[in-house]
């Protein structure tokens, strides 16, 4: 099937880049095969993560099916987009389908992407991976390949006015070696060994950020480890609780 959307979008976010003059580095692109299904699990701190996620597979010359929740797909602009470029929707009332669907897809050769800790981390460090990543790459037999991404935040993340004119941003995007899943015969090894590698990345993307807050009032896309004011893990945590509660049931 001809790519008629895909290598467009591409093509214009680029552009966009180059006129915000992103400062974007990419370590590890190497790491994406070629050819044959790969699941790319990447940590979760923007709303623009799955752009700079496909980037970074771009250099291999693949063109990453992400996995979203299924609102984006009947929206009236990003809904033609979306389908265009066939991603995968995924109905969290039915993640059956959406499982099958992303299997099938990686069977079929294609890089799959995910985002394995389901929302936007507001403290900006790794939560609790779900499992459907690991169940996904076993189901296929293929690697799974961790990627962090750092800086995207700055451009629009949960609870924060978008940014998306901001200039000179650094984004770093690092792609981990693969992890085949016949070296883990145990997925909760496997599990484990994803969510360290994941990790790792994560806090060298952040340790050598080549940006600093402006001042006090610029330390909120800082995690609280490294002396920003962004919430603690447990504090983000009841963030996310109480907008559960307060959104309205299905």
């Amino acid at each position: 099937m001809p790519e008629l959307v895909y290598p467009p979008v591409i093509a214009a976010a680029k552009t966009l880049f180059r006129v915000l003059d992103l400062k974007i580095t990419i370590e590890g692109a190497h790491h994406v095969p070629r050819t044959g299904g790969a699941v790319l699990a990447s940590n979760h701190v923007s709303y623009l993560d799955f752009i700079f996620a496909g980037l970074g597979a771009n250099a291999s010359g693949r063109l990453v099916r992400f996995m979203a929740k299924d609102s984006v797909f009947t929206h009236k602009i990003s809904g033609p987009l979306m389908r265009g470029m066939r991603h995968i929707p995924v109905d969290r009332q039915a993640g059956a389908a959406s499982f099958r669907a992303a299997v099938g897809a990686l069977k079929q050769g294609e890089v799959v992407g995910v985002f394995p800790e389901a929302t936007i981390s507001r403290s900006f460090t790794v939560k609790e991976l779900k499992s459907g990543t690991v169940r996904m790459a076993r189901s296929a037999k293929v690697p799974v390949l961790p990627v962090a991404l750092w800086g995207t935040q700055r451009l629009w993340t949960k609870g924060r006015p978008r940014t998306l004119t901001r200039r000179h941003t650094p984004i770093t995007i690092l792609i981990g070696e693969p992890i085949n899943p016949a070296d883990f015969p145990d997925p909760n090894v496997l599990a484990a060994e994803l969510t360290t590698r994941l990790s790792a990345l994560v806090d060298r993307a952040q340790r050598d950020y080549p940006d600093t807050p402006a001042g006090p009032d610029d330390t909120w896309w800082q995690p609280a480890h490294l002396g920003g004011s962004a919430p603690t893990p447990e504090e983000a945590a009841a963030l996310d609780a109480a907008a559960e509660q307060r959104a309205p049931s299905a």
